[in-house]
């Protein structure tokens, strides 16, 4: 075992750090009260010294250590710490370090250290090295305590140590870096790991460490380091499905998030593992989406709450240890030492980073010396140093009078360096500038800033439109409301005057990648919290964006992402091979002559599955004499037996053989397997002649030889088994490819809604209008190689895709339920015990989707008609049109329509996927009324199956604005202009109206999302409860636009006139709120989308309007 935790023999044996034993009888009742004063006091000086935790733990110290005289003079206080001093050194270890080990690998971000792995792994171990050599030397040759070799290097492993909570919690509110905390924090937790596993080997052998068996240290040093790491993976495997339950509260996930950190600890320790090693490994693997929403903060609060009352009482405890030791050891030798050692601790920081800095500068652009300064100074002692202290004089070979000193020296140091230290730290970053918000980053603050004051003021001016608030002092709520910007950590120059530099456009491009980036992980976050986007998917997504957001410049593209989660084309060809070498049973007949009886007796029984089966049977019974025949000591006392077996199963097989050449003839030989039959066959025959050769000369060495190596070929008899293997391992590929293909779906769906985001808050990361036009430029490339990707993975997987739609749907529906059911449960219209049994009802109804089917099969083509929206799944639109629908195939690269010309009718898309290629939208404007439109650039979108092709240009009778072009083999509905233009007849006016409905949302949805980004214009809703209404402005007419009743007026198509000012306004444009009439500038049409009103003005039950106009000339 790895501690002495578990093999305490004999429990009333005395096992004193330091003091006197009991010579009385103990009384433990006293003890708990010490230990809720430790948490009180600590709680009350917490809230006293604020940002002052050095101040804390070094009072809690003394106070420990006054308790502690007074226990060494006074029986009545010594009968109340004896329980703590009578506990072993391994047991407080174990109650203590694994939330904290724990606590600390959960804040490092897994995705960044594995970034930088291999730069942490070496800083650790240089680090680790350097501390064992220099301080073990400085140790051996200044104390006067005469602690021997072993002990001087175990106090130089201890003091190597850094501490994981504290060494950056001096960085971590100053605005630094977070890859350089998790540096920082990552080689901490790699030297906690290398010196949990040295004391454990330590601890578990009773010999001394050079009659240590090398395979004795090997297997321990493989079970510690390999065999904890797994058994930590599958841990936080566990623990993440707990957390994730939707059945669970916070009150079972709290704590059953702090009983399996304690029961994985306890447990690997129990199996002679390391336990710190598997907590690093759980909190590494955890991270925000290994938790339900919002339930991330109240466990990491508790246990922020547990790690600091921990350390509460760990300095106070030891703080009564170093007290309970005699006080003669105390004197200026002891002061001086103190020095020697703290001095020492730095310089061996110092001397790491010196060494390590060429490896983070060949890894890192953002490394340079002025980190290498911060780094130097967060060599901070913390609490696994002081609980560890207690073994050196545990495991030490000679024991010294005095061993409460070791626990002195490294609690003082602790407490140095966390004051010290952490003020330089602080400082240095300060002073050299690694804490200042640079001027790009500033000018996105400010532009973020004034869009918060922008939000204020438009929220005042509409409440001061309300006759409730009339009496409201609004110059006063302006003045309270006002906000200043203050630029935290800004650069000041000399004179104390912020420094003013124009960056660059390449300067402020480097900072709105990053803000894009960040962007991108909220969203992705966002996405799984919501249940749109998967926890794998997200895990993925997330990964790959912190993977490429330190190389300078990158911008991740989709095709980034399929490198970083590695290409699924291996599944694809391991699959192809299986269905190759798959035994395709022949089912044809064969001319059989009806006289001859003995064919058709043949012809049955090779074509029967018995016949088949007796073969793998008759496979499967030679192992045994194979592996007989292959064992030479066996094949020695059997060689007649293993001949005469040879000899049966070889005429077995000649039969099996013959049977199907009689009936298969020629066709025998285009089989794969019959083939290989074929050729064990030929090997047997040639081995039987061999071995019968080597008995007419058994002299002949190199006949002998030859006939051995025939003997080996046997093997080859096992492989016609596969046969019944390889349909297997085909279903095993095709369910392995269709989960890449669910997952690569999910990443790129989830990775165009993040671009969508990114586009929706690129005027906040960047007021320069270039720059602007850049970040949307790169957006929309970089989403259109997504769209164009989706439409690959829909035609390559189309029932994968479907499954994913339908399930994804039905998560919305229930999604929208559960909101509405919270709603009606915070009006009291539900109560509680209602509200949880409907809640538990759609919970389970979440879980089940699951279970969902992975593949579901498309629908025949008749069943797409109800998709085209404006049919609104009306059986007599379906029916008229279903009559009227012809069914057209395209090859890659056909040409569906071309630019210019007429339209001939639309195009529903069933399956495969088109390029649509157009140059800049006119929306029937005249190049000439907009010369911002005159610049040639080609824009590439991509449709697929449920996309309908040339509904604008059928309503307008006009040239098709773009061509289309098949990516992929094309299957799609065609109903003709003639056929259209009767359904109108038919059905006057609402289909036309409808159609034009649907488009002027499209548009409007399309160009003004961030405007409507509250608005809720869905067609369906739109035509339901006639929140939306198209008119046409013909030539004498003028529409007057009431701000009162109508929320927004957007063009979508064509062009009018604001009739006051004469200003023209071009689709797709709001109209502005000054605006109160309009005329056409030649037609056009209106789309007016009425809105419901805010919950303020819920009593009065009216409705906002909103409006969309739409001019086509």
């Amino acid at each position: 075992m790895n501690s002495s935790f578990w093999s305490q023999k004999d429990v009333n044996r005395p096992d004193l750090l330091c003091g006197r034993s009991a010579d009385y009888l103990v009384k433990k009742e006293h003890f708990p009260m010490l230990v809720c004063s430790i948490i009180v006091l600590g709680g009350f000086l917490r809230i006293c010294l604020k940002n002052s935790e050095v101040i804390v733990l070094t009072i809690l110290s003394l106070s420990g250590f006054v308790i502690g005289q007074l226990a060494y003079h006074l029986v009545e206080v010594h009968q109340i710490v004896y329980p703590l001093l009578r506990t072993p050194s391994f047991s407080l270890f174990s109650y203590f370090l694994p939330i904290i080990i724990f606590m600390a690998a959960l804040e490092v971000d897994f995705y960044i250290l594995k970034n930088i792995i291999w730069q942490v792994l070496l800083t650790g171990l240089i680090s680790f090295s350097t501390a064992f050599i220099i301080i073990g030397y400085v140790v051996l040759k200044f104390n006067v305590d005469s602690w021997d070799l072993q002990s001087c290097l175990l106090f130089s492993i201890i003091l190597g140590i850094t501490d994981p909570l504290h060494s950056v919690n001096s960085l971590r509110t100053i605005g630094v870096s977070k890859m350089y905390t998790d540096i920082i924090r990552g080689e901490s937790l790699v030297i906690c790991g290398f010196t949990a596993i040295f004391f454990g080997i330590f601890r578990s052998s009773p010999m001394h460490i050079t009659l240590f068996r090398e395979l004795h240290v090997v297997m321990g040093l493989i079970l510690d380091i390999f065999g904890s790491t797994i058994c930590g993976y599958w841990c936080s495997r566990i623990i993440q499905f707990i957390l994730t339950d939707l059945f669970s509260n916070t009150l079972t996930n709290v704590i059953l998030c702090f009983s399996m950190v304690y029961m994985t600890f306890f447990v690997v320790e129990f199996f002679g593992m390391s336990g710190i090693v598997a907590l690093i490994t759980v909190g590494l693997n955890l991270d925000s989406l290994s938790f339900k929403p919002k339930m991330e903060f109240v466990i990491t609060k508790f246990l922020v709450m547990l790690s600091s009352v921990y350390q509460h009482l760990i300095y106070t405890f030891f703080g009564i240890v170093i007290g309970c030791g005699e006080t003669k050891h105390f004197g200026f030798h002891t002061v001086a030492f103190m020095s020697i050692l703290f001095a020492t601790v730095n310089f061996v920081r110092l001397l790491t980073v010196f060494l390590v800095s060429p490896i983070l500068v060949y890894w890192s652009y953002e490394y340079n010396w002025r980190w290498g300064v911060v780094i130097t100074w967060s060599g901070i002692k913390g609490v696994f140093s002081i609980l560890l202290a207690p073994d050196v004089y545990n495991l030490a070979e000679k024991k010294v009078e005095a061993p409460h000193m070791f626990v002195f020296y490294v609690q003082v140091i602790s407490l140095l360096t966390m004051g010290i230290n952490s003020y330089m730290m602080s400082q240095c970053a300060r002073t050299l500038g690694l804490c200042a918000i640079s001027l790009p980053r500033q000018m996105a603050m400010q532009n973020a800033f004034q869009h918060i004051q922008d939000i204020i003021q438009n929220t005042i001016t509409l409440f001061k439109t309300e006759k409730i608030l009339t009496s409201v002092n609004w110059v006063l709520v302006e003045e309270k409301t006002r906000m200043e910007y203050v630029t935290p950590f800004s650069r000041v120059s000399k004179d104390g005057k912020e420094r003013e530099e124009s960056p660059t456009d390449e300067v402020l491009i480097e900072e709105a990648r990053l803000h894009v980036a960040i962007i991108q992980m909220s969203s992705f976050e966002k996405q799984c919290n919501d249940g749109i986007l998967g926890t794998e998917a997200a895990r993925i997504l997330i990964g790959a964006t912190k993977s490429y957001c330190p190389i300078q410049g990158k911008f991740m593209s989709i095709y980034d992402v399929s490198t970083y989660v590695r290409a699924r084309s291996w599944l694809m060809k391991f699959k192809n091979m299986l269905t190759y070498l798959e035994y395709h049973k022949e089912r044809t007949p064969y001319f059989l002559p009806g006289s001859n009886k003995f064919l058709i007796f043949v012809y049955h029984i090779v074509f029967s599955e018995e016949f088949e089966y007796a073969g793998h049977i008759v496979t499967l019974m030679y192992m045994y004499p194979l592996i007989i025949h292959l064992w030479p000591m066996a094949r020695e006392l059997n060689v007649s037996a293993l001949m005469s077996l040879n000899y049966y199963y070889m005429f077995l097989y000649i039969l099996e053989s013959s049977l199907k050449i009689i009936i298969m003839k020629k066709k025998y030989f285009k089989q794969h397997w019959n083939i290989l039959e074929f050729l064990i066959i030929v090997v047997g025959i040639a081995d039987i002649i061999c071995i019968y050769f080597v008995r007419l000369r058994p002299d002949n060495l190199l006949l002998i030889q030859f006939t051995v190596m025939i003997g080996f070929l046997r093997i080859i008899r096992f492989l016609p088994i596969f046969k019944v293997i390889i349909p297997v391992l085909i279903k095993i590929a095709e369910v392995q490819v269709k989960k890449r293909l669910s997952l690569m779906y999910n990443i790129t769906k989830g990775y165009v809604k993040s671009q969508e985001d990114a586009k929706l808050l690129v005027k906040q990361i960047s007021g320069r209008e270039s720059i602007y036009q850049k970040l949307y430029e790169i957006l929309e490339t970089n989403k259109r190689d997504a769209v164009k990707e989706l439409g690959l993975i829909e035609h390559e997987g189309r029932d994968v895709v479907i499954a994913l739609k339908t399930k994804q749907a039905i998560r919305n529906v229930i999604a929208k339920a559960l909101k509405n059911l919270t709603f009606l449960w915070s009006r009291g219209i539900i109560d509680k015990h209602e509200g949880i049994e409907m809640n538990k009802v759609l919970l389970t109804k979440i879980k089940a989707l699951n279970n969902f089917p992975m593949a579901i099969p498309p629908p025949t083509p008749d069943k797409y008609l109800p998709n085209i929206i404006w049919l609104e799944n009306k059986d007599v639109l379906i029916e008229f049109f279903k009559e009227r629908t012809k069914l057209a195939y395209f090859d890659y690269g056909d040409v569906i329509c071309r630019e210019g010309e007429m339209p001939q009718g639309i195009y529903l898309i069933i399956s495969g996927m088109a390029s649509l290629h157009s140059s800049s939208p006119t929306f029937g404007i005249d190049s000439s009324l907009r010369p911002d439109r005159e610049s040639k650039t080609l824009f590439t979108e991509y449709c697929t199956s449920g996309d309908v092709l040339g509904e604008l240009s059928c309503l307008l009778k006009r040239e098709i604005e773009y061509t289309a072009i098949c990516e992929t083999i094309l299957q799609a509905f065609f109903i003709s202009l003639e056929d259209l233009y009767e359904g109108f007849d038919v059905f006057w006016p609402s289909l036309e109206y409808k159609i034009w409905l649907k488009l002027a949302l499209d548009t409007a949805c399309q160009y003004f999302e961030s405007s409507l980004v509250d608005e809720d214009l869905k067609f369906q809703k739109c035509v339901l409860h006639n929140h939306a209404y198209v008119e046409t402005l013909s030539s004498y007419n003028e529409l007057a636009i009431n701000n009162v009743t109508m929320k927004f007026v957007i063009i979508v198509y064509g062009s009018v006139i604001n009739t006051k000012t004469e200003e023209p306004y071009f689709a797709p444009y709001i109209i502005p709120k000054t605006c109160e009439q309009v005329r056409k500038i030649l037609c056009g049409r209106c789309l007016f989308p009425y809105k419901p009103q805010l919950v303020l003005l819920k009593r009065n039950l009216t409705w906002k309007k909103s409006a969309v106009l739409s001019c086509p000339y």
